[in-house]
């Protein structure tokens, strides 16, 4: 698939449809979406992408890296594919990125939509990224990555999953993108606070964020929402952080409503 400036991305669906262009989390990788993707390809054209230093893409980054450097990645992407504008739904730190890009370049998006993302680190969440990276630091990937699922998903989801989550930490694994690069990741994520810039934002938000989120409170959700003018909140009582995932019927048919304008 293609490569731009380092990045690569992926191009599903509809070539002449209204372009949505997806950013995963912490883990960077386009194949986060997939339990989405068809269901938003049906009509879209959706692009995905690996973050700069994660999965396909460029390992190598330069500089200081922050969420305003990864969105300025993001630009450089469209304009490498040609496009002028799109909807642009973030997962977490992909939702901060969105953010970034409302901030730093609005004309660029039509919609924007963050799932369980916040304005400011919330102490809990630091709690969170303090125990994954001294698993990472003390017990290396393999125990980071085993640990993951327990901040993502739900009890019984990662029970009734327990043979695909197994098969799936073999896989990032034999792809990971290095001790390094996870620190400078979390670091750029706790850095990110634009709490007192968010009545700048106008594009057209929609927030999602899971009641039963272990990672991140629906309270940093409640807080954009009431940052943002016109932004849409809307909760699922189960899902965890990764709800998108784990409830996907669900979670595309709000997407898609609410594109529709319904």
């Amino acid at each position: 698939m293609p490569d731009a400036g380092g990045i690569h991305w992926e191009s599903h669906g509809q070539p002449e449809g209204p372009v949505i262009l997806l950013s995963s989390g912490l883990g960077g990788s386009g194949s986060y979406w997939q339990p989405n993707l068809a269901a938003l390809a049906a009509r879209h054209r959706v692009i995905t992408y690996d973050h700069r230093g994660t999965g396909r893409s460029d390992r190598h980054v330069a500089g200081d890296l922050t969420v305003e450097a990864m969105a300025a990645d993001v630009v450089a992407l469209i304009d490498a594919i040609g496009l002028d504008r799109c909807t642009f739904i973030g997962h977490a730190l992909g939702g901060h990125i969105g953010l970034a890009l409302a901030l730093a370049a609005p004309t660029r998006l039509d919609r924007l939509v963050v799932i369980n993302g916040w304005a400011k680190l919330d102490l809990h969440t630091a709690r969170c990224f303090d125990t994954r990276l001294a698993l990472l630091r003390n017990s290396g990937p393999r125990a980071y990555l085993h640990a993951q699922p327990l901040f993502l998903y739900p009890p019984q989801w990662i029970a009734d999953h327990h043979d695909a989550l197994q098969d799936e930490e073999e896989a990032l694994l034999a792809h990971f993108p290095g001790a390094d690069m996870i620190e400078r990741r979390v670091a750029a994520v706790r850095r990110f606070n634009i709490a007192g810039r968010l009545d700048e934002i106008r594009v057209p938000t929609l927030l999602v964020a899971s009641d039963d989120d272990m990672l991140v409170p629906p309270s940093a959700s409640e807080k954009l929402a009431a940052g943002i003018p016109g932004a849409l909140l809307a909760r699922m009582a189960v899902g965890a952080h990764a709800c998108n995932v784990t409830r996907a019927a669900h979670f595309n048919m709000w997407l898609l409503d609410w594109l529709d304008g319904e």
